[in-house]
This record gives C-alpha cells, structure tokens and sequence, in this order.
C-alpha cells in the first residue's frame, strides 16, 4: 500500500517534467510546418505530420497515466462551475464526428428540452464524454451506430438532491461478455479481442471516467451484449442552479489584447515570455518572431516582474512551474 501511494505521488508530480520536452516536440513540429523556418517539402511535411501524429499519441497516454495517479494520490482537485449541458455535449459530438464519418456511424443526439445547467468541473465531464463516445465509436463497425441521450432521473429516496442527470452513450459494437465488465474498470486492463487490439491506449480510460464520475458524487453503469452493442451511462446530481449577473467594475474589467495583426498599429506589439525551460524559450520565441512580433523572456517570476516593470510588454505568457518563485506568485 505504501509503495503504490509512493508511486502514485511521483507519477503526479512528474506531471510538467513529462509534458515539457513534449510540448517543445510537439511546438517544434507544427512551427516547421507553418514555414517558419524556410520551405518544407511534401516528403519532409509528411514526416512532420508523423512526428505531430505519435507526439500527440504519447501525450495523451502521459495524461491518463498522470490523471489517474493525481486522483489516487488525492492531489486532484474539481474547479465546479455551472455549466450548460447542452453545448457541452454538442461540441463533444463535433470532435468525434470525423471519426464516425470516416467509418459511416450514424451519431445521434437525445435530449429533452429545458436542460438544467450542472455545477461541474466541465474540463474533466467533457473528457468523460469525449472518452466514452471516441470509445463507442472504436469499437463500431462501420455502418454501425451510436447515440448520446440525455435524461433527468427522478430520486427514490427524498434525499437533499431530489434528481440526477443521466448520460448514456449507446452503440452497436463490439459488446463485452459478462464476466469481462468488471475488468474494464481495473487500470491498464484491455479487454483481449480481436478488434480492440487493433487500438493502442493504456487501458486507463474507462478507470478515469470511473473515477472523475465518483469524484462529482456520481456513478457509472454499463450494460453490454456480445456481439450487439453496448450502453455506458453515468448519473451526476442534479441541484438547481441559480444565474448570477456578471458585474464588471472599472477595476476589474478585463483587458483584450488582438494579436490577429501585429503590424496594424503604429509599434510592434511586445510578449513577454516567462518559461524556465530553454526549448520552450526557443520554440515558442522563433515562432513569435517570425510572426512579426517582439519577444522578451523571462525564466522565473522574479525576471518576469522585473521585466513586466521596465518593459510594459502587451502580453505575458506565463508558466506556472518555474524554480524560486512561480507564475502563480509572480502574477500574485
């Protein structure tokens, strides 16, 4: 027990050394596509656009891997908002609808009218979504389809939360057997068929929908048939929530800066760069640059601050994990 708690504190602060070198990876490959640094070729594009390809891969595994140790190690915490649920599942539809083109899956939506909005962390109940409809849609075959229905569920009990909202994605694949169900909720368990081997992950998914669901006092369920489909729902609670109105003050109205036209003005717009890794400095500055803007950098909050003073740049972007002071005290 100590050794797995040990090891899931390091997986989750490991979070940004892993993600570093892979951004400027990932940075570096779309900068040469743009042509920042001179013509590409269609034999080096496409290269390129394989290097982009397996680099976005290795990043989303590093992210499951990393989402599920900062949930077992308890060091993830939900930002709870009132969220719309209809354009949150409308633009989780979107991003998987080139995959289901692709293999000619019908999506199909279902919802009733009047939907509440949900105090949620949206970040991580799109990723649940976004998981168990790139899922359904994997293991359908083409021509197959797959439905997000939506529905209010009456409580019953007469408990403080009289109602839950329920999402259900449904397909016509693959199904799992019976005595498989209870596996796919286990981390790095892939069920073992012929089709599903034929997709790479980590077999973390359905343990973070699992796990992102509970944290919001929800629950999942799944029904399967082999061969005929499958139907994972989850229930999330469901309290009105009120609307407040937005009232900006002077002193806290924000400030829009357009970088769409560096040359329109009479100067050239300055950033101010704050990063503590040198490849990021690189990739991101060469990039700016050739785009026509002026590039300062900083590699600490203290520089930062100091810059900001001396140089009033346009806009600062800001890392947070920095050594000696961060960018969250920096922008304190």
């Amino acid at each position: 027990l100590q050794a797995t708690r040990l090891k899931d504190e390091f997986l989750a602060n490991m979070s940004h050394e892993l993600r570093t070198p892979l951004n400027a990876i990932l940075g570096l490959s779309e900068t040469l596509q743009d042509g920042v640094f001179g013509p590409v070729n269609p034999r080096q594009r496409k290269s390129l656009q394989t290097i982009e390809r397996s680099g976005f891969h290795l990043l989303s595994l590093i992210n499951d891997i990393l989402d599920v140790a900062k949930i077992e190690s308890g060091k993830i915490e939900l930002d709870l908002t009132p969220v719309p649920i209809l354009p949150l599942c409308e633009s989780c539809l979107t991003l998987v609808k080139q995959q289901a083109t692709q293999k000619k899956i019908q999506l199909s939506f279902q919802t009733p009218h009047n939907l509440p909005e949900l105090s949620i962390d949206e970040r991580r109940i799109r990723q649940v979504l976004l998981n168990l409809l790139n899922n359904a849609v994997k293991f359908t075959p083409e021509g197959g389809k797959v439905t997000l229905s939506i529905s209010l569920q009456s409580a019953i009990d007469h408990s403080d939360s009289p109602h839950t909202i329920r999402f259900e994605v449904k397909d016509t694949g693959i199904g799992i057997a019976p005595e498989q169900i209870d596996r796919l909720f286990q981390p790095f368990i892939q069920i073992d068929s012929a089709l599903n081997r034929q997709h790479q992950g980590t077999g973390l998914g359905l343990v973070l929908v699992k796990r992102i669901v509970e944290l919001h006092g929800g629950q999942v369920n799944l029904t399967s048939e082999l061969g005929v489909g499958s139907c994972f729902s989850f229930d999330l609670p469901f309290n009105p929530v009120e609307h407040p109105s937005t009232c900006l003050t002077p002193s806290n109205q924000p400030t829009t800066v357009s970088l769409t036209d560096p040359c329109a003005g009479s100067r050239i717009p300055q950033i101010l760069l704050v990063e503590d890794q040198q490849a990021n400095i690189d990739t991101i500055s060469d990039y700016l640059m050739a785009k026509g803007y002026q590039v300062k950098a900083a590699k600490n909050g203290e520089e930062a601050i100091a810059l900001a003073q001396a140089e009033h740049p346009d806009l600062i972007v800001m890392d947070i994990q920095m050594p000696g002071m961060d960018g969250l005290e920096a922008m304190g």
